[in-house]
């Protein structure tokens, strides 16, 4: 995933990058072994500003990373950023206001770890979409 990401920005250096979920799965704050955690280090670890937001999740994640902005909602976590990361399925992802999402990102691309969201209809509306598997 981080290869994509890193490939289509031209580098992850200085990039702001979104995360939304934290959780393992959905409807749980267990970040055990949850791949945001994978996620967060490699990123930080590549000097990029990381956002993020999951629902119940927050607290556990800003006790092991003091590096990442924790953001009230999903739509601060898109503010400035140069890719946002679906990550976790949390319904509250699946039905959002794209058009605003869309005009609050320094470049609209999303790419979705769990291929949870209307592809076509992001694709429509300007996104650079990718998710796993697809094209």
């Amino acid at each position: 995933m981080l290869v994509k990401i890193k490939k289509k920005l031209g580098g992850l250096y200085g990039a702001t990058i979104g995360l939304w979920g934290l959780s393992f799965k959905p409807n749980t704050d267990d970040i055990r072994e949850a791949s945001s955690l994978v996620l967060i280090k490699l990123l930080l670890n590549e000097g990029v500003k990381v956002k993020a937001y999951d629902p119940v999740a927050m607290e556990k994640c800003r006790l092991l990373y003091k590096g990442v902005h924790c953001c009230q909602d999903p739509y601060q976590v898109a503010e400035g950023c140069d890719a946002l990361i679906l990550v976790t399925e949390w319904d509250c992802f699946l039905d959002l206001d794209y058009t605003r999402i869309l005009k609050s990102m320094n470049r609209p691309y999303i790419f979705d770890g769990r291929n949870a969201l209307e592809h076509l209809k992001l694709r429509a509306l300007g996104f650079e979409y990718e998710g796993v598997g697809r094209k």
